[in-house]
Order: C-alpha cells, then structure tokens, then sequence
C-alpha cells in the first residue's frame, strides 16, 4: 500500500466489477477511504471484504447511477467524498441499421446521465464545502474514434469526454480537477465475451501498435494519477490508455 491518497475519500460507481473493481482497489491501495457504489450488493460486499483483508477501508451504498434520488442518497450518506470515479457503463453493439431503439437508451441513460448525475452530485457538494476534488469519469478510446456495430457506444463516450472537458472549465476556478481516463478494450467480464470471438480479437490487436488489450491495473494506476495531487495541473484531459489506437 502507498500513501498517495491517504486521507482521501473516494467515491467509485460500478465498483462491483470490471473497471470500477479495479479502481476501487487500487483507491484503496494508495490509501483512500473507498465507497462502493453498484446494484449488486453481493457483488460490492465482496469488493469490500477485498479492500478489508488488504488492511483499506471500504462501505457499501447499492445505487442504480441512472436513479437521480438514488445517487444523491448514496452520495449523501458517503460524505465527505474528495475523489469521484464513474466507472458505471455498458455496451450492447449491433448493426446500426437494426440497432434497437431501447439498447440506444439505455446506453445512453448509464453511459451519460449515469455519468452526470454522479458528477452532479458529488460536484455540487464540493462546491458548497469549497473543498478542492478530483473527478475521473471513465471514458474510452471510442470517444475519439468509431468502430463498426458501435454507434450508440461511440456516441455516448464522445458525450462523456464534452461533459468531462465542460466541466473542468467550469469547476477549476473552485479547485475541481476534472479529466477522463479512455481505454482501449481491457479484459473484462462486459469484453469477455467479445474478445472470445478469435476474429474480433485479431482485429482489436491488428489496431493496436502494442499489440496487446490493456489491463484492468494499467486503467486504474491512470486512474489514481488523476486522483491524485500529482495531477493538479491537470483537468479537462482525456488520458488514452489505449495502446496507441488513437495515434494511427
């Protein structure tokens, strides 16, 4: 464990896996105090129960992001929170001719407003105690670029990363660093399934001058850059962990 963010509270929005489980871990890892925010509290308690046995510090709040009296409930109950990630997000590719209305929405009720109504939340307050913070939404390499059967995904993280540069214009006369970190496509349980496609996965590496998918640790030490006093002088910054995809 380092000490980076010791004395720090962290607050972590799809915590119970993939990124945000990273994330949460490495918080926790570098010292700050961590709330764990997800549906699952069975997933979220297992986190926690993680972060304990390595001697951190973590509590549950079960949230649904896109549930404005939810979020602010369990941002409440989590205060003071100095350090917002918003990990919380999904997928559902598809053909854009017969891409489906609903999967549309719904992309863009977690991706997006899930994003905003954690920043919100967690902004406003930080405005009102005049406490300097740090905000890191999860973005992606697809909010810079397009890929096939990825309209809705791509739209979403392109309205992620405009949110996360108005914002630190906005909030950085009040001492709120804003930036986004934008991976590539990382092993998760969401990508699993894609990546099992033997053809897909070449054609990720064929686009990746590294060759490789990125990591769940790689994203999060990021993560814990821009939540740190490290980056201070950084805000309204979208941070590529992405192998060089975005560099072709």
């Amino acid at each position: 464990m380092n000490s980076a963010l010791e004395g720090r509270h962290a607050l972590v929005t799809g915590a119970g896996r993939g990124l945000g489980r990273g994330a949460a871990l490495a918080l926790a890892d570098a010292g700050a105090a961590v709330t764990l925010v997800a549906r699952s509290r069975d997933e979220l308690e297992a986190v926690a129960d993680e972060i304990g046995t390595d001697g951190g510090r973590a509590r549950v709040e079960v949230a649904d992001v896109c549930d404005e009296e939810q979020i602010e409930r369990a941002v409440a109950a989590a205060e003071p929170v100095d350090i917002l990630v918003t990990a919380a997000g999904l997928n559902r590719p598809g053909p854009s001719a017969d891409y489906a209305t609903a999967d549309w929405d719904l992309l863009m009720d977690v991706n997006v407003r899930g994003t905003f109504l954690a920043c919100r939340a967690v902004g406003r307050r930080l405005l009102e105690r005049r406490a300097g913070g740090r905000i890191v939404t999860v973005s992606s390499q697809m909010g810079v670029v397009g890929y096939p059967g990825r309209a809705a995904y791509c739209a979403t993280k392109h309205a992620v990363n405009g949110l996360t540069k108005a914002l630190a214009v906005e909030w950085a006369p009040h001492g709120i660093g804003v930036n986004a970190v934008a991976p590539t496509f990382v092993r998760t349980p969401m990508t699993a399934p894609m990546l099992a496609d033997l053809d897909f996965a070449a054609d990720v590496r064929r686009r990746l001058p590294t060759g490789e998918v990125a990591t769940v640790e790689e994203v999060a030490a990021a993560i814990v850059y821009l939540a740190s006093d490290s980056a201070r002088s950084v805000t309204g910054h979208v941070l590529a962990v992405d192998g060089g995809w975005t560099a072709w």
